[in-house]
């Protein structure tokens, strides 16, 4: 009888704490969440993501995506129309003959065409060949060409740079550079004393390497602009596989603040049709550049401008802390360098957003000079003779982001920028002004982040537009900005009907109370207006990118609606720091990053819980890389205002991230307190639940970051979640969605106070991932 009576206490403490705990999510609840990935949704939009491929007639083709099928269309600005580039029905049955399967005009095996110089004929690859179809007759042939063989990088992808004349191709062999000369295919060797850590062209920046040759060919194809990078005496970051048997070990030079020695580069020039390599007459530059922390970020040589006949070469040398450029200009032939004139900053100086924007204009002796020098990003005229300055060519309160053209017979300067026009600073509209600083002109006017494809001539342009709840349209624009046609509305109505919809755009005040912040809410689609809900922070703190990332239009955006669905509210707000607005906004926490944007994050959640349901007693917190950084501060530092965090590959303490970065946002080791910035410092202040995660094979934020931080709380005996992925880069790869789902648990089980599915399976692939740091 005793034994039955504690059986029955049994199962009633157990029913007394299944009902305290709560809530349970199936299966089912995170299967309704995973149709909000971006998998799911851009299927639902039909007209997406229009994209000119221009042919030399100013004419341009695209594809065109609708519930439909595919259809390729042709466009002629010249006609104001549009029609199918070729008969989709004769070429699904041609196709169809010729290789023995069945096509369907609407579901054609292809994505992409080749016109022919003469736009007589296409060509495409389908079943495993290369086909040929003429558009006059519409007949169909494989095409049995084969390219030449060319020497191929990591991946299978050539790591043969190509001249401008499309003659030759440079690449890297045993640390000296070659020449392939497509024609004959000789290979000619330009350079014979290349050795390990001290070679030709070599791409390394620490976090970052390939096979490819860094290089800037001469307009003519006869000369290369180069350099020899010396990272020999540069100390070495190792990692370790994951395996059966003797792991291996990687390792690779990796520089880190405070180090005396860097990765250095002396700059070459170098003779192609008789090989002869030309020093220039400067001592070695630090490896680095203005746009990035890497002196290749275009896919090429860095801060290069040649001039037309190859005699000359314009570059910047920028100084280890990233506060002194020289604009420098050397004599090809005989490597003599003349210096023009030098910027000097306070902090760290930048040449843009997504582009580097200084020309070199060598026949009318200018520079376009690109400068914050009065707290906005703005453009300069200099004499490139005298050194002197002739005039500012746009000012404001307003960022010029990137030059897109620069037509010297007009002497005018087309050019992206942001925060001049009403509404969202982070919009980005294209303009065009003379050198003089006169005749500014709007060319894309709707209210929107717009994006732009020149035709080859420079005639028109196509100009697609959106915001981050306003679907793109796409439409074709003279150059003087008049509207020619409107080629597609993205078409989101299969979307909506699925119960979609957008997030809300917001903005804030800073934790100063003046300065305006702006970011994006999300909401479950089925709301519950009388409740609140637990609200979770999704942070990436830059400073070289921010939180939202592109403010165009996007059906998915990571998995933040797909965390509210689970029964959240989700903010990502831009914060202080963040770079696209002014000089001193981007530069608040210059010198201290610890707490970069956290109070901007504290001050915004408290202002949104007046306009939506938030609960700010239960707030969540995740990021990756930088975000990661930034998670973990947030439970350390505000232990409590959040409550919840996960911070995934963060670089805890720069001290341990590539020296470029940290040197370049923080200063140098000497003049700024890293070791007080550093995560491990404040762990024995956690109060709340944290997890940690990183990739053991992570070669841009090396695992010891997260790995000083787990110590730290061990050692302040706190209590916590540590996820680590082995044989794993930076991004996680193929175990993204494990650590997606391992995510939502999280936040499920500890921040809604709910119990999720077991180990549930995400299916669709990942969506987007998280910023590179």
């Amino acid at each position: 009888m005793k034994k039955y009576l504690l059986g029955i206490g049994a199962i009633a403490c157990i029913l007394s704490a299944n009902a305290q705990q709560g809530k349970v999510l199936t299966a089912k609840d995170y299967a309704r969440a995973e149709g909000f990935l971006s998998n799911a949704t851009d299927k639902l939009v039909d007209a997406a993501s229009i994209r000119p491929n221009w042919l030399g007639s100013d004419r341009f083709w695209y594809v065109l995506k609708t519930t439909k099928g595919t259809e390729f269309i042709l466009v002629d600005p010249a006609k104001k129309g549009h029609s199918a580039a070729f008969d989709h029905q004769k070429l699904a049955i041609a196709l169809s003959t010729a290789s023995g399967k069945q096509f369907s005009a609407d579901k054609l095996p292809f994505q992409t065409i080749s016109f022919s110089n003469d736009e007589k004929s296409i060509s495409f690859n389908a079943d495993r060949k290369k086909w040929l179809y003429n558009l006059s007759d519409n007949t169909i042939a494989a095409d049995n060409s084969e390219g030449e063989a060319r020497p191929a990088g990591r991946g299978g992808r050539t790591a043969e740079v190509l001249s401008p004349d499309g003659k030759r191709g440079a690449y890297i062999k045993d640390y000296n550079l070659w020449v392939h000369e497509l024609g004959d295919n000789k290979q000619i060797q330009l350079t014979t004393d290349g050795v390990k850590d001290y070679g030709y062209a070599t791409d390394n920046a620490g976090w970052k390497s390939s096979d490819r040759a860094i290089l800037r060919w001469s307009p003519d194809s006869k000369k290369i602009a180069t350099f020899k990078q010396d990272q020999r005496d540069v100390n070495d970051m190792y990692l370790v596989t994951t395996n059966v048997g003797k792991p291996e070990l990687k390792s690779w030079k990796y520089p880190l603040p405070g180090d005396k020695n860097i990765i250095k580069i002396e700059r070459v020039i170098i003779n192609v049709d008789q090989p002869k390599v030309i020093p220039l007459k400067i001592p070695a530059d630090p490896h680095r550049a203005t746009l990035s922390d890497d002196i290749s970020s275009s896919g090429t040589f860095d801060d290069i401008d040649w001039n037309v006949d190859g005699t000359q070469v314009a570059f910047l040398s920028t100084s280890r802390d990233h506060k002194q450029e020289k604009f420098r200009i050397a004599d090809a032939a005989s490597g003599d360098v003349r210096e023009i004139f030098e910027e000097v900053v306070a902090t760290q100086f930048e040449s843009g957003r997504g582009a580097i924007n200084w020309r070199y204009l060598p026949a009318s002796n200018e520079i376009i000079w690109y400068s914050e020098r009065d707290n906005w990003g703005h453009l300069y005229l200099y004499n490139s003779t005298t050194g002197k300055i002739k005039n500012q060519i746009t000012k404001g309160d307003w960022v010029v982001s990137k030059i897109v053209r620069v037509d010297e017979k007009a002497r005018a300067i087309y050019f992206m920028a942001g925060g001049r026009e009403p509404g969202n600073p982070y919009f980005s509209y294209l303009y065009k002004i003379g050198f003089d600083g006169k005749n500014l002109t709007l060319l894309t006017p709707e209210a929107g982040n717009h994006q732009i494809s020149f035709s080859p001539a420079y005639t028109y342009f196509v100009d697609s537009y959106s915001q981050p709840d306003i679907a793109p349209l796409t439409v074709v624009r003279s150059m003087g900005g008049k509207l020619i046609s409107t080629l597609e509305k993205t078409d989101l109505s299969r979307l909506v009907a699925s119960g979609w919809k957008p997030p809300v755009a917001v903005s804030v005040q800073a934790h100063d109370g003046k300065t305006p912040l702006y970011g994006l809410v999300y909401t479950p689609t089925q709301i519950d207006p009388n409740k609140k809900y637990p609200v979770i922070d999704y942070i990436y703190p830059g400073p070289q990118g921010g939180s939202v990332g592109s403010w165009s239009f996007s059906a998915s955006r990571r998995d933040n609606q797909a965390l509210a669905e689970l029964g959240f509210i989700v903010v990502v707000i831009e914060g202080t720091s963040n770079p696209f607005r002014s000089k001193s906004f981007h530069d608040m926490s210059y010198g201290d990053m610890s707490e970069n944007t956290l109070p901007d994050q504290i001050t915004a959640i408290r202002q949104l819980a007046q306009k939506f349901p938030i609960d700010t007693a239960k707030v969540g917190i995740w990021g990756h890389s930088g975000g990661g950084f930034a998670t973990a501060a947030a439970m350390f530092r505000y232990p409590d205002f959040f409550k919840v965090g996960i911070a995934e590959s963060g670089n805890h303490d720069n001290r341990n991230y590539e020296d470029d970065w940290g040197e370049r946002y923080n200063g140098l080791i000497s003049n700024s307190a890293y070791e007080a910035q550093a995560n491990q410092t404040y762990a024995k202040f956690l109060k709340g639940k944290l997890m940690l995660a990183h990739g053991m094979m992570d070669n841009n934020v090396p695992p010891s970051n997260t790995m000083l931080v787990a110590e730290a709380l061990i050692k302040a005996n706190k209590s916590f979640d540590l996820v680590i992925f082995p044989n794993s880069a930076h991004g996680y790869g193929n175990y993204s969605n494990y650590m997606m789902r391992r995510r939502w648990d999280y936040f499920v089980k500890n921040l809604l106070g709910a119990e999720p599915p077991i180990d549930y399976l995400i299916q669709q692939d990942s969506p987007a991932g998280p910023p590179a740091q």
